[in-house]
């Protein structure tokens, strides 16, 4: 039995600024049902405020406390240990680290940082790892869909950095075990009565495999035929988020 359903947000809910059919009415169904419904999101373009209300004008009725980014895991991971972050990040979201000294950092963010992943930067940030500083990624993702594009996401950056320097990254989002473990803690479900949803079969699908969720992959957003045979273990299947929400409530 599904006591909680965990949603990937872009290429599950909506795809750029066209709401997936039927996503808005599946998500009001699996809330009114009283599962556990928690959205959570890699994505590092967007402040957290931007992202509920890009929720909301799309259709979906989301409860901030309902909302869990990594952004948010990085700044509590950062906050909780006091660290001067040089923050290689997108301007977008820059402002959610203003209340944090930056100051001759002591610790390396990586986001997405679109134009601002040049060399400069990145050396900048290979150099602090190398002198000892820890390396926090939101994400190991290869690369996200914008539009009709895909493009290289923040994960081929931290690896380059995590090369380079010898060091391995703390990645505050998925797919790491302790970001869906965090999630799953504000439910009241263990990890076999959650069901993850989403596009990604790296960060969505096999994240949660790893922390012991059941998985089930929607081919919707950045998925390519081919996707569920990329990675070992079993998870379901399905075209589209109204189909998972099925299964959740079945």
């Amino acid at each position: 039995m599904v006591a909680a359903l965990l949603l990937d947000l872009s290429g599950v809910l909506y795809d750029g600024n066209t709401v997936i059919p039927g996503a808005p009415e599946a998500v009001d169904r699996a809330q009114a049902r009283g599962l556990a419904v928690r959205f959570i999101t890699n994505t590092s373009r967007q402040p957290r405020q931007a992202i509920l209300t890009q929720l909301a004008a799309l259709g979906f009725s989301v409860p901030p406390e309902q909302l869990f980014t990594a952004v948010d895991a990085a700044r509590q991971w950062l906050r909780q240990r006091g660290l001067r972050p040089f923050c290689l990040v997108h301007s977008n979201i820059q402002c959610e680290f203003e209340d944090f000294e930056q100051h001759d950092p002591n610790a390396v963010l990586i986001g997405d940082a679109a134009e601002d992943f040049n060399y400069p930067q990145l050396n900048r940030a290979f150099q602090l790892c190398l002198a000892g500083a820890p390396l926090l990624g939101v994400g190991y993702n290869r690369y996200f869909k914008s539009g009709e594009q895909m493009l290289l996401d923040a994960g081929a950056f931290v690896r380059a950095i995590e090369y380079a320097a010898g060091v391995e990254a703390i990645i505050t989002g998925k797919p790491s075990p302790e970001f869906f473990r965090q999630v799953l803690a504000s439910t009241p479900a263990e990890p076999s009565q959650a069901l993850m949803v989403g596009d990604d079969v790296f960060g969505d699908i096999e994240g949660a495999i790893n922390a012991d969720i059941p998985a089930c992959l929607v081919r919707t957003g950045k998925y390519r035929p081919g996707d569920e045979d990329r990675i070992a273990g079993e998870f379901k299947v399905v075209d589209s988020v109204v189909e998972a929400v099925e299964i959740a409530l079945s």
